[in-house]
């Protein structure tokens, strides 16, 4: 059986001030083929098919504009949709 699996995650720092994305793309439960920093702006291949399709990606400038503004319609918009739940909510346990 192999597992193929890809994760988005955004990383908040004091709210929406800091915030990172990064998408991973995962073979076997290893980071083997491919990941998107948002912090570094473009795809890095771990592998040599990896860095074929980095190199693919990354030269597709509608694809990579939306990776790149990932940060934005994903993170800080989630952040402000769950945050008065998630975040507002800290400490709140039984009376």
């Amino acid at each position: 059986v192999f597992q193929n699996m890809q994760t988005s995650e955004c990383y908040h720092t004091n709210g929406t001030e800091k915030v990172r994305y990064v998408q991973r793309y995962i073979y076997n439960r290893m980071q083997t083929w491919l990941m998107f920093d948002s912090d570094v702006g473009q795809f890095v291949g771990f592998t040599s098919f990896g860095e074929f399709n980095a190199k693919r990606a990354n030269s597709n400038p509608e694809f990579m504009e939306n990776r790149r503004t990932a940060v934005d319609w994903l993170c800080r918009h989630n952040y402000e949709v769950f945050g008065p739940f998630s975040v507002e909510r800290r400490g709140e346990r039984g009376a």
